[in-house]
């Protein structure tokens, strides 16, 4: 494997309802050092990702040795994010913080099969950070701008497959291809959570604007 291959992957910024439904995973090679990937279903691959919210709730769920579960909240779901002792720094600010405190997180999703066949997407984290409601603000504003990226690529394809005079000649988008095979939720459902994760914001303003007169 090349050292490019081997560079830490880009942490790519999703919001909790597409990473709950990104339970396609794969690799592209078959190199057992071989990165794993969640597909988006807005079309794109994610190793790493970096998500914020509120931290809820935490609990030491382990049986032997400490492993703790958070449950961390934006405008639209929930991140179930689990570290033990293969995280300890982020086992740490898990067994140390408070909830409710605004977080943020740099991890990689993982996913796992329950007894009655469900795919349900978990984040392992590499680090969390307690942050200010700024920088969650900033968070919620960057991640809806990289989703609606996503989104206007994966609809330009999806039109121009659809399109017939110009089958031949259509550019290719291989994660898009991917996820209309793979998944039945239309990506209009990513763009009216983009704007319910936005109008959060607004309403957060103006409850603020209330309380200082």
């Amino acid at each position: 494997m090349s050292q490019a291959e081997l560079t830490r992957e880009v942490a790519r910024r999703v919001f909790a309802s597409e990473f709950n439904d990104s339970t396609y995973a794969f690799k592209e090679s078959d190199d057992e050092r071989a990165p794993n990937y969640a597909l988006l279903p807005t079309g794109d691959r994610a190793n790493r990702v970096f998500v914020a919210g509120t931290l809820t709730e935490t609990e030491d769920v382990g049986d032997e040795s400490e492993y703790w579960r958070g449950r961390v909240v934006d405008p639209t779901g929930t991140f179930f994010v689990y570290a033990g002792q293969y995280q300890p720094e982020a086992a740490a600010v898990l067994r140390e913080t408070e909830p409710p405190a605004y977080v943020s997180i740099v991890g990689k999703p993982r996913t796992y099969e329950t007894d009655d066949g469900t795919i349900n997407v978990s984040l392992r984290p590499e680090s969390i950070s307690v942050v200010d409601d700024e920088t969650r603000d900033r968070w919620v504003v960057e991640t809806a701008e990289r989703t609606l990226d996503r989104i206007e690529a994966f609809e330009q394809w999806e039109s121009e497959q659809d399109a017939p005079e110009s089958a031949s000649t259509a550019p290719t988008n291989e994660y898009a291809q991917m996820a209309r095979e793979q998944y039945d939720s239309p990506v209009v459902n990513y763009r009216n959570d983009v704007i319910q994760a936005l109008e959060s914001l607004e309403t957060v303003g103006n409850d603020d604007a209330e309380a200082t007169v």
